[in-house]
């Protein structure tokens, strides 16, 4: 996979922290901690794409899902939608092996610190509202989406699903390789780590 060449080298753990309760980190510990998750979120975008990688074995779909997984972002991308809309279309599916009963809600939790709340919630959202096409056939209420219609991100999830989920299992079209959203990923994923507020 090649890399972007805007993509910074990682700058690594220089140390090693010595607390055996976390009540008795010193400022050393906490300065090891703060390598360690930037460490961590430099390493993210690789981490993502190698799960995404992981979804080529997949033989029992019309394609499998690292193929439905391209499409999808590249008729966004086609579509001209955001960068970050994009890398989320990419994204969307990683999470089938890790939670094959709330995917969407994994991935939403994974991306969150990088994505608006409107991609937020299409992630969260996007397994129950895709049932909408196929519900009937396996004794889901293809309707269950209904419950959400209050919500500013219904139209967008719906869309969504409509417009690059449901449609790409198709093995005629041509997408983009990889390549191409590699640096989108990086630039998505490249925010920096703050503790959280308490």
């Amino acid at each position: 996979m090649d890399e972007s060449p805007e993509v910074e080298p990682s700058p690594g753990v220089t140390g090693h922290m010595q607390f055996h309760r976390m009540d008795d980190m010193t400022p050393t510990d906490f300065e090891v901690l703060r390598e360690v998750h930037e460490e961590n979120l430099h390493k993210l975008p690789a981490l993502l794409l190698s799960m995404l990688d992981l979804l080529g074995g997949d033989e029992a779909y019309p394609v499998d899902r690292r193929a439905h997984s391209l499409q999808a972002a590249t008729r966004a991308l086609r579509d001209g939608r955001d960068e970050e809309y994009v890398v989320v279309a990419l994204l969307h599916d990683i999470s089938e092996t890790l939670g094959p009963l709330n995917h969407g809600d994994v991935i939403a939790a994974i991306l969150k610190p990088f994505i608006s709340e409107s991609n937020y919630w299409m992630l969260e959202h996007h397994p129950l509202f895709q049932t909408y096409f196929y519900g009937t056939q396996v004794g889901v209420d293809p309707n269950g989406r209904d419950q959400f219609r209050d919500s500013p991100y219904f139209d967008q999830t719906a869309e969504f699903c409509a417009l690059y989920d449901e449609v790409s299992f198709d093995p005629d079209y041509v997408n983009e390789s990889i390549e191409v959203f590699v640096p989108m990923v990086h630039r998505v994923l490249n925010k920096a780590w703050s503790p959280p507020s308490s």
